[in-house]
């Protein structure tokens, strides 16, 4: 069967990428051997802010005193059942990805695919059985999967990889999370929201060390008032499961420390799942385990393509989205522009919320632009404190010759909504002075991002 465009893999970059090329007219197909919607919908972006909107539900049952509101009985949390919900969740979201198919005609080829020579894919049932597809074009989407170090091994019951603490059977009465990226933080955020005892260990100054610094020590500050042990500048040497518990040996700065455990989290990022699908027989080029692309993510093989997770780049499910829909627009014979990459946001989904996007303060200065900065903390909004969510602030980061906003970083309840205004303004090119002239309605969290400018050029009303 012959194909105007093949997509091996169905996660956000996949799906995205098969929908925008069926809207511009091309017979698409796309193999996937799990369900449709890759991790980001089946084990990732989506099941997990279920779990952690199940979390936030049991923090304001805890705290509905605080609120006016009393009950009867004794606020629960039931890991099973949100763990059912969760999963329940992403399965909706699976068949909403069939439904799109269905409605954009195009063909879900069951089974592992791998690229072959002559612009083929070669693909693999659960039967054994191989048929071979023929495509003008062929995009690999094939995602990533969890890091594996070798001091620790995941087995999916000790030592778990993010996949198993989704859907653990009992709650731990204790857990050690390695790494406080996105994935490290809300697994810990959520698992010590519902009762368990967690350590966060990270091997760098600061948790989310992404993040701009200030960022980072409000969370840090967050954690330990919730009861989080947070270990930085520390990295975990050993893990022992002999015994009931793990004993997880740690370095710090001080020395070495034993912390026991029942479980442990390894968040230590990912790796691209480029294996076994035919890089090495059509002679497409990687480095360090990711396929090298241009700016329109072609390979060095004529008629091949990579975006998402295989790809350099940030490994962000809206990231593989856009690269997806340029990838196939310049397929497509059209003009797209290239992605700027220092325009995406990233948001974590732990409470409080972090977004940000563009520069920190620390870049911006080593790139050598002239700052000027400004801060709005939430304690001064009006909708903040009547929502109860007073932590945090927002953060502006603008050249003072020209007025560009440089960076945007938020920490505070619904922040991941509110970085999307600030994505925009970069993308506009807009100034402080228009983002300090621009209403926003009252009373709003979004207000903070006005007043953040204002703070920056000593026009500040609320503070």
């Amino acid at each position: 069967m012959k194909y105007d465009l093949i997509v091996l893999g169905s996660g956000p970059g996949g799906y995205v990428a098969a929908i925008r090329a069926s809207q511009l007219g091309m017979k698409v197909g796309v193999v996937e051997k799990a369900e449709l919607g890759g991790i980001c919908l089946n084990w990732g972006c989506i099941p997990t802010k279920a779990l952690l909107k199940s979390a936030q539900v049991f923090e304001y049952l805890q705290h509905a005193a605080d609120y006016g509101v009393s009950f009867d009985g004794e606020a629960k949390a039931n890991l099973s059942d949100m763990v059912k919900r969760s999963r329940d969740v992403a399965a909706g979201m699976s068949k909403g990805i069939q439904f799109l198919f269905k409605k954009n005609k195009i063909d879900h080829i069951e089974g592992h695919g791998k690229v072959k020579p002559g612009k083929k894919v070669a693909v693999t049932g659960d039967d054994g059985k191989t048929k071979d597809y023929e495509a003008s074009h062929i995009i690999i989407a094939t995602g990533a999967r969890s890091r594996q170090l070798d001091n620790l091994r995941q087995d999916g019951k000790k030592i778990l990889g993010y996949r198993d603490a989704m859907v653990l059977e009992k709650q731990p009465e204790s857990m050690v999370v390695v790494g406080s990226g996105a994935i490290g933080t809300e697994f810990a955020y959520f698992y010590n929201a519902i009762g368990t005892k967690v350590t966060l260990v990270e091997f760098m100054p600061n948790i989310i060390p992404v993040e701009d610094e200030e960022v980072s020590k409000q969370l840090e500050r967050t954690f330990k008032k919730s009861k989080i042990k947070v270990m930085t500048n520390s990295s975990v040497e050993s893990v022992d499961t002999k015994g009931k518990k793990c004993k997880v040996k740690v370095k710090t700065k001080k020395g070495e420390e034993t912390i026991e455990a029942d479980v442990v989290l390894s968040a230590v990022g990912i790796a691209p799942n480029t294996e076994e699908i035919g890089l090495e027989e059509t002679g497409i080029k990687t480095e360090k385990g990711q396929i090298k692309v241009d700016e329109f993510y072609r390979t060095n093989v004529e008629g091949v393509y990579a975006i998402g997770d295989v790809t350099p780049g940030p490994a962000l499910a809206h990231v593989a989205s856009a690269e997806g829909i340029i990838c196939v627009e310049k397929i497509a014979g059209g003009n797209p522009e290239p992605m700027d990459y220092n325009n995406v946001p990233g948001c974590t989904y732990c409470s409080p919320e972090v977004a940000s996007v563009g520069y920190t303060e620390k870049a911006a200065k080593e790139a050598g632009y002239d700052l000027k900065i400004g801060k709005f903390p939430f304690s001064a909004s009006g909708k903040a404190s009547a929502a109860g969510a007073k932590e945090g602030f927002v953060k502006l980061i603008f050249d003072a010759k020209y007025g560009e906003l440089l960076g945007a970083h938020m920490i505070g309840a619904n922040v991941t909504e509110m970085i999307a205004e600030a994505v925009v303004a970069r993308k506009l090119e807009t100034t402080g002075h228009e983002m300090i002239k621009a209403v926003h309605p009252h009373p709003t969290m979004s207000e903070a991002i006005m007043e953040a400018a204002a703070a920056a050029y000593g026009e500040v009303i609320h503070m």
